[in-house]
């Protein structure tokens, strides 16, 4: 089948998770034997601007061995202002929707959210290209820019959670990461309409995941000895409780043998390099190159999952599978009963501590920093556990599966 997919990151533009998840997804279809077009934007996520050698252009066009990809022009803007964000995806969208109305007829459209706008861009492709629509759900907006305080225009939340479940009523699926974000998808969408949900969890890449030594090139470049490292790896923003870290740092300021390390680039990087630059036992580094994954994962004793009150409901840290399949142990900080909780109590990997609490995360840390053995075992727990998860063959399997069933209906 000829697959018509819309989406904000596609490879080189790896540093965002859903780059990753949609590169290994097309590939993984196309091995299946699928021709897939992908609609996306000009590398841009690193640094918050599009790539130098990727300038010059608003649209790019690529023949590939799997059918094609278009990248438009993202119009970088500041990620502390959803209002500024909100107009660049809109735009972005628009021309998207533009590039893509062009195109041979797929037989099927999927398009990512965040940006909710490309769900309107992808519905009204399915419906001008007469084929299903798929609508795939990575966070739920507006309900984390809600909870994170980041969008409280009464009238603003309005308008979006109409369109919200809108593209919830008119999508032929919805596919989301988590029973989670599966529940509150249902609540938002008509009885009769809530077996359209279907939950397809990204994948864990054990191929590009390994378990290492833990004496890695990461710790000798940046200084790093034998401390025991407690490290936290993925997207700096607001969405993380980052201010547990700051507090964890200070509660160990005296403990030589324990190092905090946090590792990636986001909307909320330089607030944590201002307090970090005040902490000798803490390091922040930008993310590494892709094929160093294993390398920089490797180097956690304990690895950290901060993510603040209410959030687990409408966002899945994705980010726990790849420590699962490096082998770590992981102390999270999220709600009780979410997914990513589930997981860990069955995997044994690490505990879980309730969100945006400072007491019971150093407790935690206190624990299981106490016992160097306890966290081999636990990490060895870990790997155990990835064999139960979901590979990147079978989350393309899931999706040739689910786009069968809309096409035969």
């Amino acid at each position: 089948m000829r697959i018509l997919i819309l989406c904000p990151h596609f490879a080189p533009d790896l540093h965002a998770a859903t780059g990753e998840v949609m590169t290994q997804l097309v590939k993984s279809l196309a091995a299946r034997g699928h021709t897939v077009d992908v609609v996306t934007s000009l590398p841009w996520y690193r640094d918050h601007s599009v790539e130098p050698e990727w300038r010059g252009r608003p649209v790019r066009r690529e023949e590939t061995d799997f059918g094609s990809v278009t990248r438009v022009w993202p119009f970088p803007t500041d990620k502390g202002s959803i209002v500024s964000r909100a107009v660049a995806f809109a735009a972005q969208t628009g021309l998207s929707l533009v590039v893509s109305a062009v195109k041979k007829r797929p037989d099927v459209v999927l398009s990512m959210s965040p940006p909710i706008f490309f769900g309107t861009a992808g519905r009204l492709l399915a419906r001008r290209f007469r084929v299903p629509f798929v609508f795939n759900v990575q966070d739920i907006f507006p309900d984390v820019a809600v909870d994170l305080g980041m969008l409280n225009n009464e009238r603003v939340i309005s308008a979006a959670r109409s369109l919200e479940r809108n593209l919830y009523a008119k999508a032929d699926a919805v596919t989301v990461l988590s029973e989670d974000q599966a529940s509150n998808v249902r609540r938002k969408m008509a009885a009769e309409r809530a077996d359209r949900v279907r939950i397809i969890p990204n994948f864990v890449d054990t191929g590009r995941v390994r378990v290492v030594d833990r004496q890695t090139d990461y710790r000798r470049r940046n200084g790093i000895g034998d401390e025991l490292v407690v490290m936290y790896s993925g997207n700096v923003g607001f969405s993380q409780s980052f201010g547990l870290v700051e507090a964890a740092a200070h509660h160990f300021a005296e403990r030589a043998d324990i190092r905090f390390v946090i590792n990636g680039e986001g909307a909320a990087r330089a607030e944590v390099d201002r307090w970090a630059a005040e902490l000798p036992n803490v390091t922040v580094t930008d993310f590494a190159p892709r094929e160093q994954v294993s390398d920089v994962l490797g180097t956690a004793d304990l690895h950290l999952i901060l993510l603040s009150a209410g959030l687990a409901k409408s966002s899945t840290p994705s980010k726990l599978y790849g420590i699962l399949a490096a082998g770590r142990p992981v102390l999270a900080s999220i709600d009780r009963g979410s997914d990513a909780d589930r997981v860990i109590e069955r995997s044994g990997a690490g505990i879980v501590v309730p969100p945006d609490d400072a007491e019971p995360f150093i407790e935690g840390l206190e624990s299981l920093l106490s016992a160097p053995g306890e966290l081999v075992r636990m990490g060895q727990m870990a790997y155990d556990f990835v064999g139960q998860l979901i590979t990147p063959d079978q989350q393309a399997e899931a999706y040739e599966h689910l786009f069968e069933e809309l096409i035969d209906r």
